[in-house]
């Protein structure tokens, strides 16, 4: 039986050493939940938050089955949970990600160089109550903003910067989740305004604001176009790892 764990400390020892935001996210109690299928002693974990699942300690098959609704991102702590993951799953797409350090050293005057070259006829805004109601209707912006249970969430945990034209959004970097010292950045550009530099000079402007705030900016390359993208704001490649797309159509056998 799968049960939220109300006690995260109970899995930290299964997740030590796994340096990914959106698990910290859920173990300190911030956003997302913790799945085990024994409360008293889990010897196995999932970390689900946004779209995200991250299974760690023994592989177990029922934590996998049980995904939740839809779209998932499931990430495997090693070879055993991708067998798993593969073998619930058949018709999942198992892609590379690209994690990026988390001790990146800014340069705020470059940063601030590339968030200043803003087109004539845009406008860089911060995601306020305004902007957030902006956000819903078009899934490419969605997720600015979806991870959080409410506007009133957002508002108070998440932060977020858009590039306006027309009053219509045409680029945000955002935060996908948040965790006590930052947040994780989710960036994505209306398709009709892609190739013009709108990606890098928001993302600039999102991560000056947060080393404002103090916190943390990490960032997770679900691309080589978004790594690349990170390398120029000053991010460090990691390394890569294995994920698996799982549709909300795919069955389990």
């Amino acid at each position: 039986m799968i049960n939220v764990l109300t006690d995260p400390s109970k899995v930290n020892k299964l997740f030590e050493g796994w340096e990914e935001t959106l698990i910290y996210s859920c173990l300190q109690k911030v956003m997302g939940k913790i799945f085990v299928t024994d409360i008293e002693h889990p010897k196995s974990a999932m970390a689900y938050v946004g779209c995200f699942a991250f299974y760690a300690g023994e592989p177990d098959r029922e934590l996998v089955i049980n995904k939740a609704e839809g779209f998932v991102i499931m990430v495997p702590q090693n070879k055993a949970w991708e067998a798993c993951i593969e073998e619930c799953f058949p018709a999942a797409k198992k892609v590379k990600r690209y994690a990026v350090k988390k001790d990146t050293r800014f340069d705020k005057a470059m940063l601030r160089k590339i968030a200043a070259a803003l087109p004539a006829g845009y406008e860089l805004k911060e995601i306020d109550e305004k902007i957030y109601d902006l956000c819903l209707p078009d899934p490419v912006t969605r997720d600015f903003v979806s991870s959080f249970e409410s506007k009133e969430n957002f508002l108070e945990l998440g932060r977020g910067m858009v590039i306006l034209k027309s009053g219509r959004i045409a680029a945000g970097a955002s935060s996908y989740t948040r965790y006590n010292e930052g947040i994780e950045i989710e960036v994505d550009t209306v398709e009709e305004e892609r190739r013009k530099g709108l990606a890098t000079i928001v993302s600039a402007a999102l991560i000056l604001r947060c080393l404002d705030e103090g916190l943390y900016p990490s960032w997770d390359a679900q691309n080589m176009n978004s790594l690349r993208l990170a390398e120029k704001l000053g991010y460090e490649f990691d390394h890569e790892y294995t994920a698996y797309e799982v549709s909300g159509e795919d069955r389990t056998h």
